[in-house]
């Protein structure tokens, strides 16, 4: 076989269904390993066992980067127009917000391609390998294919084997499968189309052997390993632009081209039809575009998004991209894996079964904290006698321990023994007492050939017992007997075959316990003592139970429309069990990754639509599955913590990692880290970015209502030829004191009643509806009205052209006053005390806003830097009464609305 059918192997994914020997033939290696002259010549064809490197933007460019940005393009057009009128201080501070928000952007997005330095990481640093006959310790990265590698207990698994001996090996998968059992390993081949998770014969790079020995030999190294396959993955995988900067995008165009068009526009009218100067129509065309402008908008919207930053932190949710905050808030599925994330990546045993009883078990993880129930009532296991062996075997024929720091329990060994532990001491039997009450003499150790684990103990009554326990199937053909409360009855198999589907058909695994009593003279155990004789104590069955608080977090998530979808490579029926006590699919419904491959494209997005569980998922497959969910237009959300997940939280409109459990692969692939691992923190997340999103699109209305109010004063005068009732300058005042006062006060808005009672907003709709339109329009009319109806007052009262331009001016400051209450609820009356003090920064920045326009009225410096005058109390009371009209008659028309809508329903 030549070198070019050994290229060809390192693609082959298939090495699972070959024999072993098969295998070593096709890449010519042999049980003691390749010669010094052979691992030379494959090192130089196949190189290191290294993950690729992928191509980099520099700092530079990343930086540069920051700046392409619809947001960005509208503050330089608001420091270009400032710039034009040489007003240096106000071109100043938007370059520093632009700069700033650079700043941020590049230090928190920057973080994202440390994703694949954190995959490269998780590649064993030395392996054990067998050359030319002798055991050597070397570097990881000079493995190449045809390498036989020793594994043991502990070993992080340096690249991709094909197994050929085994002893009692069992390797945590969980980093590429999501299965959250080790999984019990042979050498026997298997299907060819098995899924990942039931590839038995195989090990995998990157995961972690939990338990015995093994020695395989490398069929795969650095990017053609599945590890290799899911960094190739990521590499592709572009990053969504959200739903924000989308609908920005659309929004900045418009209204760059109707405040183009309106300049021109009136430029033109005012050059042909009216006597105006070209330099005083040019300045008026300009004042025009200044008004209409929302300099403060984008710079506003960043603050807001950073303030829903500091809120999620504070709720365990660390925001790694600003805009993923409002992204949470668009969210119509979240996409979520099992193990870890929804349930408590800890073995539980839920279900005790004799010939008898059936009982509950209450108590999840490793607490010691639960009981026992019989059809919903408190059952006392002290009182029946025929149990106590069962929790002795549970103990005693396991090798795990637990560990108390600090109120946490925490395992060393394995987490089925875990769970049995736990169980035992749930029922009072304490470990140190039984221990030394019987001792252990000898053991058999659990392997996958015989599927049992069989511990000799003596008691101190000069008794000898075998305790058992292992596959149902293994167990009964051990034994005659079954135990009552009444003493042994023969053995029902049928009974107990149809209990073991039960108990399966829940998603739990089954775990029969038997005892076998012998002479105290035995000191020694072989096979042949534990083939038969036993008396077959019960069944348990375990599963890796959901946690509380994602159980209400998944029904929170219904309620605000949003469907919750589970995507693990765990088996098919304990995904579905665990879905249906979550509330996720119906317990029936559930498609596994071989299904997936048999569905084309147009196929899984109309499965998708209907399925909620999926089982036996590759990264592959939760790629595939996030991008069919966005062809049917949802917006996804993606949680995750193991690398199988750094795809598809990549490719997901956001992603969303785990911050205890999870890899570091899966932190930087996403966008947002859950520090406390609860799924339920993401409900408040999405409430969160709800109410971020209703604070943007207060922000907007209130904004463009302001700037449309000036941008029609002006228009007014210059299609009636008239002098401008405000000049630009006014108008950069009123735009810069209102950006850093009355619009940032909206930023810090409490959520809104019932925001998680409503579904999610059309991600394809446009940021401002019907309604906003509306809105913007009639308060940018009485704006008007109420500032050039006060300048004419004033003029017809025979007031100086300073006086009537400084009551406008505070006519326009005063109205936003009161139409900033209107805006803190966009539908909702805004009647009741609260309404007014609910928001203390509102208050707030009414004061600061009123101190600001006192000073631009009557401070003499001010008075000539922006051509203002002092007036009277009696313009002061108009102004406010003035105020006080354009409030009241923008909450009728909120009433009205309401009653409309209301009568359509």
């Amino acid at each position: 076989m030549g070198e070019n059918d050994l290229d060809a192997g390192q693609k082959v994914t298939a090495w699972h269904y070959q024999t072993s020997e098969k295998v070593m033939v096709f890449l010519q290696s042999t049980p003691q390993g390749l010669t010094q002259q052979e691992v030379e010549i494959r090192q130089r064809r196949y190189g290191t066992n290294r993950l690729r490197s992928p191509k980099t933007h520099s700092a530079w460019m990343r930086f540069l980067l920051q700046f392409h940005n619809v947001l960005i393009y509208v503050l330089f057009a608001a420091a270009l127009v400032t710039a034009f009128l040489q007003q240096w201080i106000d071109t100043a501070v938007i370059i520093g917000v632009v700069v700033i928000n650079a700043l941020t952007g590049f230090v928190q997005e920057g973080k994202a391609e440390q994703a694949l330095d954190a995959i490269r990481k998780m590649l064993s640093l030395e392996a054990t390998v067998l050359r030319e006959g002798r055991r050597r310790q070397i570097a990881a990265e000079e493995l190449v294919p045809g390498d036989v590698v020793m594994l043991q207990s502990g070993d992080k698994v340096p690249a991709d084997l094909r197994l050929v001996s085994v002893k009692n090996l069992r390797i945590e998968e969980a980093v590429l499968t999501g299965e959250s059992e080790a999984v019990e390993k042979n050498v026997m081949p298997v299907e060819k189309n098995a899924e990942l998770g039931d590839r038995f014969c195989m090990a995998y790079s990157s995961t972690l052997v939990a338990y015995g020995q093994g020695m395989g030999v490398v069929v795969a190294t650095g990017d053609t390993t599945e590890i290799g396959h899911v960094n190739a993955m990521l590499r592709r995988v572009d990053v969504l632009e959200t739903p924000l900067l989308r609908q920005m995008a659309v929004f900045g165009r418009w209204l760059a081209v109707v405040i183009i068009v309106l300049a021109v526009s009136l430029l033109l009218y005012g050059l042909l039809l009216h006597d105006y100067t070209s330099g005083e129509i040019f300045t008026a065309a300009v004042s025009i575009a200044v008004a209409a402008i929302p300099e403060g908008l984008p710079a506003i919207m960043t603050i807001t998004l950073a303030l829903g930053v500091r809120s999620m932190a504070k709720r365990h949710a660390i925001i790694r991209r600003l805009p993923a905050v409002e992204t949470l808030g668009s969210v119509t599925i979240i996409c979520s894996d099992k193990t870890g994330t929804l349930t408590r990546n800890e073995m539980t045993v839920q279900r005790i079964v004799s010939a008898e009883h059936q009982l509950a078990v209450s108590g999840v993880g490793y607490a010691l904290h639960g009981g026992f129930t019989l059809q919903d009532k408190e059952f006392f296991v002290t009182d029946h006698p025929e149990f106590a062996d069962i929790f002795r075997v549970a103990l005693l024929c396991n090798d795990a321990r637990l560990k108390e720091e600090h109120n946490n329990w925490s395992l060393e060994g394995d987490p089925t023994d875990g769970a049995l532990l736990v169980l035992a001491m749930k029922a009072g039997l304490d470990p140190i007492f039984e221990q030394k009450a019987y001792p252990r003499i000898d053991t058999i150790l659990f392997e996958s050939e015989h599927r049992f684990m069989a511990t000799l103990h003596h008691d101190h009554a000069g008794h000898g017992f075998i305790y058992l326990k292992g596959a149902l199937e293994a167990v009964l053909t051990r034994c005659g007997s079954q135990r009552t409360a009444a003493g042994e009855q023969p053995l029902d198999e049928d009974f107990w075959q149809v209990t073991m589907d039960e108990t399966a058909a829940q998603g739990q695994r089954v775990l029969a316990l038997a005892v076998k009593q012998v002479e105290v003279a035995q000191t020694a155990l072989v096979f042949e003592n534990a083939n038969d004789g036993f008396v077959l104590l019960g069944l348990v069955g375990i599963i890796d139970p959901p946690r509380e608080e994602s159980i209400a977090a998944v029904t929170a998530c219904r309620s605000a429309g949003i469907r919750v979808k589970m995507i693990t490579g765990d088996h098919v029926a304990t995904a579905k069990a665990i879905g249906l006590q979550l509330g996720i699919g119906d317990g029936q419904t559930a498609l596994t990754g071989g299904e997936l491959d048999t569905l084309d494209d147009q196929q899984l997005t109309e499965a998708v639509k209907t399925v909620d569980v999926f089982a036996r998922a590759s990264p592959a497959h939760k790629l595939r599955l996030v991008e069919a969910m966005q062809v049917n237009g949802e917006i996804v959300a993606m949680t995750g913590d193991g690398v199988n997940d750094a795809p598809a939280l990549r490719r997901a409109d956001i992603g969303v990692a785990m911050g205890r459990e999870g890899t570091e692969v899966a932190k930087e692939a996403a966008e947002m880290v859950i520090t406390d691992d609860n799924f339920a923190s993401i409900t408040y997340a999405v409430e969160e970015g709800r109410r971020v999103y209703d604070n943007i699109r207060k922000t907007i209305v209130y904004t463009l209502a302001v700037s449309g109010g000036q941008a029609a004063i002006l228009g007014i005068a210059i299609l009636l030829g008239m002098v401008l009732p405000i000049t630009p300058v006014q108008i950069l005042w009123i735009n810069m004191v209102t950006a850093v006062t009355l619009s940032m006060a909206l930023a810090f808005e409490q959520a809104e009643p019932a925001i998680m009672q409503r579904p999610p907003r059309d991600p394809k709709g446009f940021i401002l509806d019907t309604f906003m339109l509306w809105q913007i329009g009639c308060a940018s009319i009485l704006l008007t009205v109420g500032a050039l109806g006060l300048y004419y007052w004033q003029q017809a009262a025979g007031a100086s052209l300073e006086v009537c331009r400084t009551t406008a001016v505070n006519a326009l400051v005063v109205g936003e006053m009161f139409y900033l209450f209107n805006c803190r609820y966009m539908l909702a009356p805004v009647l009741k005390w609260r309404d007014f003090t609910g928001n203390p920064y509102v208050l707030l920045t009414i004061v600061l806003l009123l101190v600001l326009q006192l000073l631009l009225t009557y401070n003499g410096y001010m008075q000539q830097l922006f051509a203002t005058a002092s007036i009277d109390l009696a313009a002061w009371s108009r102004i406010l009464l003035f105020g006080l009209i354009l409030f009241l008659i923008v909450e009728t028309e909120k009433y009205l609305l309401r009653h409309f809508r209301a009568a359509k329903c």
